[in-house]
């Protein structure tokens, strides 16, 4: 059951993804002021989708790259 969950996740995160790079490429093209903001729409929606999937899906957190060395520094403290 948990297997066929994150199978099906995966599955839409590359989904979105690939939604995503299609947009991107599409607003590299000529378009209407009207095409560009329906794509731009679209490409901010599937950017939200991924990131509330991701953060459902996906539910560990990395340290900003800024805080890695301030969270060095802070074990250094500890130890």
């Amino acid at each position: 059951m948990l297997t066929t969950m994150m199978d099906e996740n995966l599955a839409r995160l590359c989904a979105h993804r690939n939604n995503i790079h299609r947009y991107r490429r599409l607003l590299a093209t000529k378009l209407t002021e009207l095409e560009r903001s329906y794509i731009e729409r679209r490409l901010q929606e599937e950017q939200l989708a991924m990131e509330t999937l991701s953060s459902k899906a996906l539910p560990f957190t990395l340290p900003a790259s800024g805080s890695i060395s301030q969270t060095v520094t802070e074990t250094q403290r500890h130890v």
